[in-house]
């Protein structure tokens, strides 16, 4: 049980890791083609896909109770980098969900906005709880925030896959759903995962 969770952070932090090589990087040369309609908000797109791509690569290395109980100091500090990332990404979602997402449709607007919200509010969740003290209950709000901030990835994999193109051959139809599909989903599954095995 130990070894199985070591080796799925391990995988996760890899396939976070793939993920901002092959998808953010390319935003750092600000090619006008790259950012395309995000181009007159460029710098609130920038300033998502770093709060994004911090939070993803941070993540990974908070779930671990070996690196957590030997870098505590190293824990906490990168605890609030976690935190501010996604202060920024999150704000700089809920910008652009009312300036340049409705230029490719309304539903595209609401799905980022709702998605930028759950994430800002796990995420506040797990700082309110660690503040208090209650442990468990931060350790938990921080697995559902993760799964929210991990939706980017699951979005941009499902969303170009054959499989949803075949179901949704409109990507204006596609993407939005596909945004609900990436967080809604894997929360849901992770919130039963969460309290299955609680005593009352």
């Amino acid at each position: 049980m130990k070894h199985s969770k070591t080796i799925a952070l391990v995988m996760i932090g890899l396939i976070a890791l793939y993920f901002v090589i092959d998808r953010v990087f390319p935003y750092t040369n600000f090619n006008i083609e790259q950012y395309r309609d995000y181009w007159p908000e460029k710098w609130w797109l920038v300033g998502h896909l770093l709060g994004g791509m911090t939070a993803i690569l941070i993540g990974p290395f908070q779930f671990s109770k070996q690196f957590r109980n030997r870098y505590l100091k190293v824990h906490r500090t990168m605890g609030k980098i976690y935190l501010i990332a996604i202060l920024i990404g999150s704000i700089c979602a809920f910008y652009m969900s009312f300036t340049v997402a409705p230029n490719f449709n309304r539903a595209w607007s609401v799905a980022l906005f709702f998605l930028a919200l759950p994430w800002l509010l796990t995420t506040l969740m797990a700082y309110r709880m660690i503040r208090i003290k209650r442990i468990p209950q931060h350790r938990e709000w921080m697995i559902r925030s993760y799964v929210v901030t991990f939706a980017f990835v699951l979005f941009r994999f499902i969303d170009e896959s054959a499989f949803a193109s075949s179901l949704m051959e409109d990507p204006g139809q596609r993407a939005p759903t596909v945004i609900w599909i990436s967080w809604a989903i894997p929360l849901l599954i992770t919130e039963i995962a969460l309290q299955w095995n609680k005593k009352k």
